[in-house]
């Protein structure tokens, strides 16, 4: 991970998944203070990711994260029939690019930026990997897009992607000590537990596994059962 600079507070858009609150522990070891900031675009699974995320940070219980700021960013209109906000089709391969949700990231800075911006917060931490298969996770786009928002707000707002040459494997051994238990990263959830079957799923069973790390995660079901 590559360290950030000293500043007062850097916000940090968290998901509640694992390598977004992975970079949360990882900021805090170096020091840093952090506002964490959630979108909420009332997607089928946020509504247990972000009760996930609450008992993520209580249980952190560090005085350096300020209280969690939700934004809400709805997308009803423009996602209008997409399994996101149906849970019909949920994405149950192993192809990434089956959970590509357009536009995301774009939105996802927009309004984070526009909160830095009113709060004087000049860095804006984001826990995308450097094996990102996306368009819009890529440093190329973070720079061209958050310069575009520099000028549009009249800031001097830096983003950072401490993870952008980390792959999982590596963001999971940093995770060691973390209560990963109370991290969500079901697309599919099932009485507010993760499905088992969906895309996320599978990825982080494979990402505890391969780290070496025992799964805390209660799933409803096993991918490989009838």
């Amino acid at each position: 991970m590559d360290p950030l600079p000293k500043t007062s507070t850097i916000g940090l858009l968290l998901s509640g998944g694992l390598d977004s609150c992975i970079l949360l522990g990882s900021l805090l070891r170096q020091g840093h203070s952090v506002l964490p900031l959630y979108v909420d675009s009332g997607l089928i699974w946020q509504r247990a990711e972000l009760s996930y995320l609450r008992r993520f940070l209580s249980e952190l219980a560090s005085e350096a994260v300020l209280p969690l700021v939700v934004l809400q960013v709805p997308l009803d209109d423009v996602y209008q029939g997409h399994w996101s906000l149906t849970g019909e089709d949920v994405p149950v391969t192993d192809d990434d690019h089956s959970v590509y949700l357009p536009g995301r990231n774009a939105l996802l800075l927009i309004k984070a930026a526009l909160w830095c911006r009113k709060g004087g917060i000049e860095d804006l931490a984001l826990g995308v990997l450097g094996t990102s298969p996306f368009a819009d996770a890529k440093p190329e786009f973070f720079a061209l897009f958050g310069g575009a928002l520099n000028t549009a707000l009249d800031a001097q707002l830096r983003i950072h992607l401490p993870f952008r040459t980390s792959s999982k494997l590596e963001v999971m051994r940093s995770g060691r000590g973390l209560p990963l238990q109370w991290t969500f990263s079901c697309v599919a959830p099932r009485q507010q537990l993760h499905c088992g079957r969906c895309n996320k799923c599978l990825e982080r069973r494979q990402a505890f596994h391969q780290a070496g790390l025992a799964d805390p995660t209660d799933y409803v079901s096993d991918p490989h059962s009838s």
